[in-house]
């Protein structure tokens, strides 16, 4: 029995020199990618840098402003780079394909979106920063870094927690480090038959000895 394959090999040979002919305009679709991905990255820190400066803004909010930036000069990128690459598309097929699908999309990455528009309001208002010590969801610690989709907080004993920007921004949240001065209270207790007026003296001494503390307003209560 003979099986004629000359036929499987015209097609194979035929989609070979298609992808062939094709590497060219692929490759210079991937450099054109590739030169607007940096390209991102540098308008990335400009506008940072011109927002920070401009607004007076704290660089956080420098920050949300170049990602947005940087994740539209991708876009565009991407856009050129297919127009380069496949002769036969078109930008205008993606913009109506997203357009179609908006209320899929919207529904598959509404955590995402609500996340995301969380993270531009906190940026904007601003209700606390890097560095800040915060009490939210339960947790307290520092607040290391705040990105698209959430908030990174270091506990105070090394832990991360890591916390949705949609909840910090419905939720209530405590600011430790929102004004120069914070008040501390503390229990203390002694025997019956103990001075109350030594430990106090021995109290105080030792509580101004701790840097930070302002002495002129310590206060006691018994």
């Amino acid at each position: 029995m003979n099986i004629d394959m000359s036929p499987a090999l015209s097609r194979a040979q035929h989609v070979v020199n298609g992808l062939w002919v094709a590497v060219p305009s692929l490759a210079v679709g991937l450099i054109v990618f590739a030169a607007f991905v940096l390209l991102g990255f540098g308008v990335k820190a400009v506008v940072a840098r011109l927002t920070e400066a401009r607004l007076h803004t704290h660089r956080n909010a420098g920050a949300a402003v170049g990602r947005m930036a940087q994740g539209l000069v991708i876009f565009v990128g991407l856009l050129v780079a297919l127009s380069v690459a496949l002769p036969s598309f078109q930008p205008g097929d993606v913009i109506q394909l997203l357009g179609i699908s908006s209320v899929a999309i919207g529904f598959a990455f509404r955590d995402i979106l609500q996340n995301f528009l969380a993270d531009i309001l906190l940026l904007i208002t601003q209700p606390f920063r890097i560095g800040d010590q915060i009490l939210a969801r339960g947790h307290e610690g520092t607040v290391e870094d705040i990105q698209t989709r959430a908030t990174f907080i270091r506990t105070y004993d090394g832990r991360r927690v890591v916390i949705p920007n949609a909840d910090l921004f419905t939720d209530t949240v405590v600011v430790n480090t929102a004004f120069a001065h914070r008040r501390l209270e503390y229990d203390v207790g002694i025997g019956y038959s103990d001075n109350v007026e030594q430990a106090r003296g021995l109290i105080l001494t030792a509580i101004r000895s701790v840097d930070g503390v302002l002495s002129d307003r310590l206060r006691t209560y018994c």
